[in-house]
């Protein structure tokens, strides 16, 4: 195998294990404690969030995204139906984030509001689920390549 699918393969995988880690301290530490910042300091608080958020997730989350695309054009396997689904699983996840949780952080930046922080908990388990997927994927994709360097 060439250096550029394990060179993107790696890339994925740690930006994917990365985010997997991260949405699950959010769906249960960070988003379940939104009710407790109190009403007079919340719309601050959540404008701070959004931007300091982006600036956490945004690149391990264009790293994952351009990364799954070319391992679907340099795979690091010969099948890549796995490879396939991460896609699908990526676009999914950009799907929920920007037509779920991004407009429940926009209604929260007016102030606090149980129903929009209620559902962005719950919508939040498709990131959650899907991340989690894409770190089990990228686990079978990585010991599918093992399996074939060890057999060559």
């Amino acid at each position: 195998m060439s250096l550029l699918p394990t060179f993107l393969l790696i890339l994925n995988i740690f930006s994917t294990l990365f985010m997997t880690g991260l949405i699950w301290f959010v769906q249960i530490v960070h988003y379940p404690l939104f009710s407790e910042v109190g009403k007079e300091g919340f719309i601050p608080y959540q404008e701070k969030h959004q931007w300091r958020t982006t600036w956490v997730v945004g690149p391990p989350m264009l790293i994952e995204a351009f990364t799954a695309v070319l391992l679907i054009r340099y795979p690091p396997i010969p099948n890549t139906s796995l490879l396939l689904m991460g896609v699908g699983l990526v676009f999914l996840i950009w799907a929920s984030t920007a037509f779920l949780q991004i407009p429940c952080h926009g209604e929260l930046t007016r102030g606090y509001q149980a129903k929009y922080q209620r559902r962005l908990v719950l919508t939040n388990w498709i990131r959650t689920v899907a991340w989690t997927l894409r770190s089990i994927l990228l686990g079978w994709v990585a010991f599918s390549v093992w399996k074939l360097a060890a057999a060559h």
